[in-house]
């Protein structure tokens, strides 16, 4: 009974686009040898990352298009991910039968891949928040001018992340009126500055001036829109997603006794709204 429903769906499964990966060849799935590698690339790439979002945006790097020749964003990696016709079965009406072509991915993979799937993007983003490099390395200075580094150190099975200043560190204690900070506290007040800025009128629109240099089609109403989602889409960014957006965003942080000052980068705001408008942007689903 299973051959004879496995038969039946030979033809019902290919009547439509065959997955990216494969190729129609008389009524049945083949394997496109150039297409699978890319699959198995994308298997073997989220395994490494974890995100969705983040092997989107590497894979249009690459160039790698649908064949169709349309990018390929996060929902769409989303679905390869979870099509079982990649481990050799045929799905009908919810139930999954062996199938009649050749498995692109092995199912210890695939497996591992949906071990990583089940998590919340929440979960998988403060999984991996400790491996993270420092989000203000290279941008935090102090009020006389001399970078900060980050360090920490390790208290049992708990990791304590630091700021501190280059001046403490060649001088001593006391070299410096602001010495060392707590890492979690400034990097989430150099946040909340971002999450500010991003609501003000002035900022929206010179980030306008700076987008249309790239794409004239641009309005303002594009730009206060892009800017506006990063906010409520922030705290499910994966940490390098954080990292990179600090690194694009921020000039440099100045650091004094009676506050911080936080030095955009405008060219910056014009590229991160481009990428919010393509679609590039999201959580770490």
């Amino acid at each position: 009974m299973v051959g004879e429903t496995v038969k039946l769906l030979g033809p019902h499964r290919v009547g439509g686009v065959p997955p990216y990966g494969y190729r129609v060849e008389n009524r049945k799935l083949v394997m496109d040898d150039d297409q699978s590698a890319h699959v198995r690339w994308i298997f073997d790439r989220f395994l490494d990352i974890g995100s969705c979002t983040e092997l989107a945006r590497e894979v249009g790097v690459l160039g790698i298009r649908t064949p169709r020749g349309n990018r390929i964003d996060k929902k769409y990696i989303y679905r390869m991910l979870s099509n079982r016709a990649y481990i050799g079965e045929a799905v009908h009406k919810g139930d999954s039968y062996p199938g009649e072509h050749d498995a692109i991915i092995d199912r210890e993979t695939w497996e591992k891949v949906h071990a990583i799937l089940q998590e919340s993007p929440r979960k998988r983003a403060a999984r991996t928040r400790a491996e993270t490099p420092a989000l203000l390395k290279g941008l935090l200075f102090g009020p006389d001018g001399a970078a900060f580094s980050p360090t920490h150190t390790r208290k049992g099975d708990r990791l304590y992340r630091y700021y501190v200043s280059q001046t403490v560190l060649k001088h001593g204690a006391g070299s410096c009126p602001v010495g060392r900070l707590a890492a979690g506290d400034i990097e989430a007040a150099v946040i909340d500055q971002l999450r500010a800025v991003f609501r003000q009128p002035e900022i929206v629109a010179g980030t306008l001036r700076v987008a249309r240099t790239q794409d004239e089609e641009i309005t303002e109403a594009d730009a206060r829109t892009a800017l506006q989602q990063l906010d409520p889409l922030w705290d499910e960014l994966f940490p390098a997603e954080q990292a990179r957006i600090v690194a694009l965003l921020v000039d440099r942080v100045d650091i004094g006794t009676d506050g911080l000052n936080v030095r955009l980068r405008m060219d910056g705001l014009g590229g991160l709204t481009r990428e919010m408008l393509a679609g590039y942007m999201g959580t770490a689903e």
